[in-house]
């Protein structure tokens, strides 16, 4: 069977396959698998709540968790992670211990606490799992916290810096945590594991350190506070009002905050801290949504950080399109209905920095009312886009939605995820780990070419606009010497490339131009010797390309998208690259549930189940509709 043969064979069955998978609403709801932490915190939620009804859930985590260990005691965020990851053994640790099914005298705990021990012990955990240490009594609450007042609320919108220069997500967690901070609030109860023993080093000299690097942003603090003319009292009392209503007016209809589980977590503390009881309806409710989260469709059931089903249902609708499937079919329809139904329609936070624009974006799950990013939206758009010519319903949503995409565009050319102009690096005195990659939204490589991508297929801009060229120009200033593109919600490089050289390639930029032949010439360098493409979640962390030991499915079709994109004619590369994904489909083994989201760098990372059948299907349908094979 010849190439072409096997490719129709593939996209039939990969079609067939998709079309059975879709939910009656429309959508697909594909599970969003990252590490252990959200089922650990699951656990200790539950535990620190007192409900006394979901030991069905905690015995099933706990399955979950243990099944994630590795020999030497430790977990991992991702498979290839070296040794193992301290802050993901903790968490693990520490809820296993808390659920009341397992004992520290357990041969495979004992060898967790000595892994802890051997790799600096709690003192050397990244700062979530620290807030959650320090929430449960087990760690003083470090000094960097305790030093960022709570009145940090009340500093204007004009001001040098305020709340609102730490990206949404960021201010979601960071909020919860000031408020129990503040408060000096911990959670202790007789059935609290008591793990303080395994602390090493002593906090109070690694928070020394870390102070003198925030003394400029503290003294910025003491002296913006007191131009507000009132009594400390008073400004501590208004800010804590400030921050409960922050939280309140972003909860969504299931209860969570911002549609995340971890900024859930900490929000429920923080209502405990306040004084709320714990069967408050708010409590109550956000839990109800946190366990919704609960994904069942895989081997052992785990917690979703945030159901990715709006990213999944329109990249999945605009692909089988792409695939030939008419968007008359009626699951195309029906998926297109269930994309024009979660539109946003309200002002979230994108809007500080971007007024007076109307609401059009997309989120990035079912129940994401407020907070839209530019990826799901450009996906969102793609997809309904054919509808667009004789349904005015449609027409209308898609028009708000090019509006807001090219509002949101940032004055450096390129495009964030959430916010606009959110790269304010007085914050980044804070010094948490990849703080620019954690607490801001600067232009990525990845959203500034997805949105290329879709301005320069989709509409009528001209390629000579200033949009495209400022665009053009942010990718020149931001390429690696070796021609790669750092990216930043995908693993890792191959990522940022494919989507820099396929936004490039629609906006007219030539095969020739240097800009897209190094990105080519680098994409060929890195190709394995099964001809297919694997890069390690490594690369996030040590900010330079890390190869795997073999492909995966995803990462080999952004691969060949983009030198598809590039490409006149098929070349002997792009023929060996499609045969390795044909092979790694077949196969599906391990190599196709290997992370390739990324979220927080080096503590989370994202199996995306869609993903197998995601980019194949584009990178296909690519390798078809461009060659007319």
């Amino acid at each position: 069977m010849n190439t072409v043969n096997k490719i129709n064979e593939k996209l039939k069955e990969m079609i067939s396959t998709l079309l059975s998978k879709q939910s009656d609403n429309g959508a697909w709801n594909f599970c969003f698998e990252g590490s252990i932490m959200t089922d650990a915190y699951m656990i200790i939620l539950i535990r620190t709540l007192e409900i006394t009804d979901e030991e069905v859930l905690v015995k099933d985590l706990v399955e979950r968790i243990k099944s994630r260990q590795s020999p030497n005691g430790a977990w991992k965020v991702y498979p290839d992670e070296d040794k193992g990851n301290l802050s993901a053994t903790i968490e693990g640790y520490f809820s296993l211990l808390y659920s009341g099914y397992v004992g520290e005298e357990a041969s495979y705990m004992r060898k967790t606490e000595r892994f802890i021990r051997d790799n600096g012990g709690l003192a050397k955990s990244d700062w979530l799992t620290k807030m959650m240490l320090a929430l449960t009594g087990q760690i003083k609450w470090p000094s960097i916290i305790k030093n960022i007042p709570i009145e940090i609320m009340l500093l204007p919108r004009w001001s040098p810096i305020t709340i609102y220069q730490l990206v949404g997500y960021a201010r979601a967690h960071w909020i919860p945590i000031l408020i129990c901070s503040n408060l000096n609030k911990l959670f202790v109860a007789p059935q609290t594991p008591n793990i303080s023993h395994l602390q090493e080093r002593l906090m109070d000299s690694e928070n020394d350190r870390i102070l003198e690097e925030m003394q400029n942003l503290q003294l910025y603090f003491k002296h913006a506070l007191k131009k507000l003319s009132k009594s400390p009292e008073i400004l501590k009392k208004e800010a804590f009002i400030k921050a409960e209503n922050y939280i309140i007016e972003r909860i969504e209809e299931n209860g969570t905050i911002y549609s995340y589980f971890s900024a859930s977590f900490f929000m429920v503390f923080a209502f405990l801290a306040l004084g709320y009881d714990a069967n408050h309806p708010l409590i109550r409710n956000a839990f109800r949504g946190m366990k919704s989260y609960l994904c069942r469709n895989a081997e052992q059931p785990f917690i979703q950080n945030s159901p990715s089903t709006v990213w999944d249902t329109a990249l999945l609708t605009a692909a089988l399109q792409q695939a030939g499937v008419s968007y008359r079919h009626s699951s195309i329809m029906t998926a297109n209905n269930y994309l024009l139904s979660r539109q946003h329609q309200k002002y979230g936070d994108w809007a500080v920095n971007n007024p007076d624009v109307i609401p059009g974006g997309w989120g990035f799950s079912d129940i994401n009312t407020f907070v839209p990013d530019i990826d799901d939206t450009t996906a969102a758009l793609r997809a309904i886009t054919p509808l667009t010519q004789t349904n005015i319903l449609y027409k209308e949503a898609w028009n708000k939605g090019v509006e807001w995409i090219l509002s949101m565009q940032n004055d450096d050319g390129g495009w964030s995820a959430f916010e606009k102009n959110m790269d304010n690096y007085l914050l980044s005195l804070i010094p948490f780990k990849y703080e620019d990659r954690v607490l801001f939204d600067p232009s990525t490589a990845d959203l500034t070419g997805r949105t290329l991508y879709f301005l320069g297929e989709y509409t009528t801009i001209p390629l000579e606009s200033e949009i495209f060229q400022t665009a053009k120009e942010w990718f020149e200033r931001n390429q690696e010497a070796n021609g790669s593109w750092y990216g930043r919600w995908g693993n890792c490089y191959i990522y940022g490339t494919w989507a820099a050289i396929t936004g490039l390639k629609a906006i007219g930029v030539s095969n020739d131009d240097p800009i897209i032949s190094r990105a080519v010439k680098w994409l060929l360098s890195v190709q394995n010797e099964d001809g297919g493409w694997g890069e390690s979640c490594a690369s996030d962390i040590k900010k330079r390309y890390i190869p795997l030991p073999h492909s995966t499915p995803s990462q080999t079709a952004w691969a060949l998208d983009a030198l598809i994109s590039a490409s006149d004619n098929p070349t002997s590369k792009i023929e060996v690259g499609i045969h390795a994904l044909l092979n790694i489909l077949e196969a599906n083994d391990g190599r196709s549930n290997y992370p390739t989201g990324a979220g927080i760098p080096g503590g989370y990372y994202i199996h995306y189940h869609s993903y197998k059948y995601i980019w194949p299907l584009q990178a296909f349908s690519h390798y078809k509709n461009k060659y007319d094979l």
